[in-house]
């Protein structure tokens, strides 16, 4: 897994913005989901092992592990946005490697190519035990700038 010093901090204001548009989400507060490190073009999002967001054998279930991974990509997608404006997913692919198991889950997204309108995203999750982190599901999705709108 790379390591995420060497991606700088995205400034307060793109913080601030991913935080408060992230704080907005149901599901992602619903599943206990958090962020915990917002770079430009890349965020992690931590999600602790919960019997809720499980499936029948123990895992952590494949639509908590792809709503993490698709937040994960979207935000990234957004730290590299104009202020005045919003993000949606337009499609995403996902590959479930190995079953999801540890303490938590950790998704990452990761802009490939940011255009004016649509932007394209790899994503990753790692099962996360101590240390050790498992590549558990990888993915690519894209996305599409919007004018923002009022609420």
């Amino acid at each position: 897994m790379e390591d995420e010093k060497q991606y700088e901090q995205a400034d307060a204001d793109v913080r601030k913005r991913i935080l408060e548009s992230f704080e907005r989400q149901g599901l992602m507060s619903h599943l206990g989901a958090r962020i915990t490190h917002i770079a430009p073009g890349r965020v992690r999002i931590v999600l602790p092992h919960r019997p809720e967001v499980t499936q029948q054998n123990g895992y952590f279930h494949a639509g908590a592990t792809s709503a993490v991974a698709d937040s994960a990509g979207g935000y990234a997608a957004f730290t590299l946005f104009p202020e005045d404006t919003d993000v949606l997913t337009v499609e995403y692919k996902i590959n479930l490697l190995a079953p999801a198991v540890g303490d938590r889950i950790e998704a990452v997204g990761t802009v490939v190519k940011s255009g004016r309108t649509l932007t394209v995203c790899q994503l990753e999750v790692f099962g996360v035990q101590d240390d050790r982190h498992t590549l558990v599901a990888a993915g690519q999705q894209t996305l599409i700038r919007v004018n923002r709108t009022e609420r």
